[in-house]
């Protein structure tokens, strides 16, 4: 069985099973939360359906390019998106998880490092709320809605080089960190270094122009060129004790073990998006470029069997995964309206979803992204189109995590009904 027939099996199989779960005879799953009529989450898609055009126009120049993407995240800052998780009370758009996953998966379709660094946005807004206390989280969603702060990535728990030394009421950060998207021209930094008493790790949110803080332009990869994922130096940063999150701290309830839960669904839907952004340019060029093979029978590539066949297990393909990543979304706002008295049984429920979603966003995408070319023909690989950006972006991405060590925790929960261990990672 190949992979898209897993997928269509996996796709309808899961569905049953997850709907089973929530004793629910329908679609009602997919019900936002958040909003109590279609037409409040109209305006937020529409908004992103127009970034999503005007950033696909020069998505293959700044691939080119690298560097940050300065117009379009400031593009984005005007949009009102950044504050889009954010509740209504605290000035946001008050989006569920569904709806924040639709839209940096409409972002991705044209450009996956912006949606990198949109996901990304969440992911740190997500993480002040789960690890500290209402008084700090709620300070820093009003401050973000108002100011439209954009938010930065300098946690990587994998990197043990930034250490903090404590003192009677703050700390002192010190060292260097890798892998920080989103640090250039953004407004907070989520931060993390291991305690030097302790060795725990400690992790705090704070304003990227600090003091001793210097963000370098040192990401160069062969993919997601524009997320500014390079490192940052600390050199005798302070750090306040309300600037700490530390109550109740990172992965310490169930209900703060979805921050990692959160970050593996924001790369599903980036993954998916990439795929469904090479399908759409495929498609194009297939109908109007691509030319049938010359012993085919077709006059038009759009009529050549085997160009048909592609298309269809595409598709097949895209809708599995479509379908699988709503439902694991779906889920994740089921655990976040629990809160904090959410189960480490319900909580394992959710990472069992995702990662099924993740492995087959990823499976999904590597098909398309590769094969895209022999739907299209030998004049697609001309350098200048660079169609290849999206192999190559998925390719970088899904290198964050394993995807065996994933489909070992699959099995793991498939044969011995153990639920993944939380960590930064699962």
């Amino acid at each position: 069985m190949d992979i898209l027939e897993k997928a269509r099996t996996y796709g309808i199989f899961i569905a049953v099973i997850f709907i089973n779960n929530f004793q629910l005879m329908d679609m009602n799953i997919l019900r936002p939360l958040g909003y109590h009529k279609e037409s409040d989450f109209e305006e937020p898609i529409k908004i992103a359906k127009r970034l999503s055009a005007e950033f696909a126009l020069t998505a293959a120049e700044r691939d080119y390019l690298g560097g940050t993407p300065k117009l379009e995240r400031d593009e984005i800052r005007r949009s009102g998106l950044l504050a889009m998780m954010i509740p209504k009370e605290y000035g946001g758009l008050g989006a569920n998880w569904v709806q924040t996953m639709q839209v940096i998966r409409e972002i991705a379709k044209a450009d996956s490092s912006i949606a990198h660094v949109f996901g990304f946005q969440h992911l740190m807004l997500a993480t002040a709320r789960l690890f500290s206390k209402p008084d700090q989280w709620e300070r820093w969603y009003e401050q973000t809605a108002q100011f439209n702060w954009f938010w930065g990535n300098a946690l990587n728990p994998l990197d043990e080089r930034s250490i903090a030394k404590s003192f009677s009421n703050w700390f002192e950060f010190s060292g260097q960190k890798s892998f920080c998207s989103g640090a250039i021209d953004s407004e907070m930094l989520i931060v993390s270094a291991k305690n030097q008493t302790d060795g725990k790790l400690l992790i705090a949110a704070i304003p990227t122009a600090r003091t001793g803080i210097t963000v370098l332009e040192d990401w160069d990869n062969i993919g997601q060129r524009q997320t500014d994922s390079g490192s940052i130096n600390f050199e005798k940063v302070r750090i306040e004790q309300h600037e700490i999150l530390a109550e109740p701290g990172p992965l310490s309830t169930p209900f703060s073990c979805l921050r990692p839960l959160i970050a593996q669904l924001i790369l599903t839907n980036i993954y998916l998006g990439i795929a469904e952004g090479a399908f759409e340019d495929a498609r194009k060029y297939t109908l109007e470029e691509a030319r049938p093979w010359h012993t085919s029978t077709a006059t038009t590539s759009k009529q050549d069997p085997y160009i048909l066949n592609h298309y269809g297990e595409f598709w097949v393909g895209i809708e599995s995964t479509r379908t699988i990543a709503d439902l694991a979304a779906a889920k994740l706002d089921n655990a976040w309206h629990i809160g904090t008295n959410l189960s480490e049984a319900e909580r394992g429920e959710v990472a069992i979803s995702i990662s099924v979603a993740k492995v087959l966003a990823t499976k999904t995408g590597f098909e398309i992204t590769n094969k895209m070319f022999e739907v299209m023909g030998s004049r697609s690989t001309h350098a200048g189109l660079r169609l290849d950006r999206h192999w190559r972006n998925l390719r970088t991405h899904t290198l964050h995590d394993p995807l065996d060590y994933k489909i070992k925790e699959l099995g793991e929960w498939a044969l011995n009904k153990s639920y993944p261990t939380p960590t930064f990672y699962s």
